[in-house]
């Protein structure tokens, strides 16, 4: 379905490369050395985001042949069994038998002349999710979440329940010597949240991390993480004030001594070729610092 993103072989090759070009660090070791303005030449730091199961059974084994480390943001609610309210709609539209989706007249779901959509290639379907998520994304949580399983009873498909980690898989990658970090409980739009609900939504993922594990959870990702957009500066004193060392952003760039803790910088890594994939890479040299308007 999604044929741009990285998948387990291009995942292997990034890997090989960051082990030649970097030195790979843990993200609270990274965090430290920064502050203490000891960080080596190319430092870097590898992150996961949700908590998908592949993380443990398709990452965990390359990231342990290069002898590598990484950190895995949880999203806890959906452990155990549970979906992300994207995947529902993902899952739908892909195991959707027919050639034409028409959610005209759904219940909560935003009027529309475009909500029938041919579905008959893989192109297609793309664009349908695209489509739908786009229009859902912002809703507030409870609202999404009916909508996208709305979706999923429009058209009639049984939709998986593995798609996410277990607990013990959580446990499985941190005794491998991995790292975890809280990714709040129900991946909400922090900046659209009042402040006692989304201080509930991160504590309530650092509280679960710390029960499962048995050992203090020092580090954040915000959700979706663009500044200003989906999280904003109440997310991050409560970031600040729930006791976590740093948190980490989407905003491009690389961080400095003057870097905010709070809002460090990440890249997505979706190239394809060594080449391109180092331009990229070496483009976060010149990206601003994450600034919150």
């Amino acid at each position: 379905m999604f044929p741009g993103e990285v998948d387990a072989r291009q995942f292997d090759e990034i890997v090989g490369w960051m082990r030649n070009w970097c030195n790979v660090l843990p993200l609270d070791e990274a965090v430290n050395r920064l502050t203490a303005g000891s960080l080596p030449a190319r430092a870097a730091a590898i992150t996961f985001d949700d908590g998908y199961a592949d993380n443990h059974d398709q990452a965990l084994p390359i990231l342990q042949r290069h002898g590598l480390s990484a950190t895995f943001f949880i999203a806890t609610g959906f452990l155990d069994g549970g979906r992300m309210w994207n995947d529902t709609v993902i899952e739908a539209v892909r195991r959707f038998n027919g050639d034409r989706i028409d959610l005209q007249g759904m219940d909560g779901f935003p009027p529309d002349a475009t909500a029938v959509w041919p579905a008959g290639s893989i192109a297609e379907r793309r664009h349908v999710i695209e489509s739908i998520i786009g229009k859902i994304k912002y809703a507030a949580p409870d609202q999404r979440l009916a909508l996208a399983n709305a979706v999923s009873s429009r058209l009639h498909v049984k939709l998986p329940s593995d798609l996410m980690m277990t607990s013990q898989q959580v446990r499985g990658l941190r005794r491998e010597g991995m790292q975890i970090g809280a990714h709040t409980h129900n991946h909400p739009i922090l900046a659209r949240l009042a402040p006692e609900a989304a201080r509930l939504e991160i504590s309530r993922s650092k509280q679960a991390l710390q029960d499962l594990l048995g050992e203090s959870v020092d580090l954040f990702a915000y959700p979706n993480g663009r500044p200003g957009q989906d999280y904003n500066a109440q997310s991050v004193s409560i970031v600040r004030e729930l006791g976590f060392i740093a948190a980490v952003s989407t905003a491009k760039g690389v961080a400095t001594r003057r870097s905010d803790l709070f809002q460090l910088p990440r890249f997505t890594p979706w190239d394809r070729t060594r080449a391109r994939f180092g331009l990229r890479l070496a483009s976060n040299l010149v990206a601003p610092a994450p600034v919150l308007a």
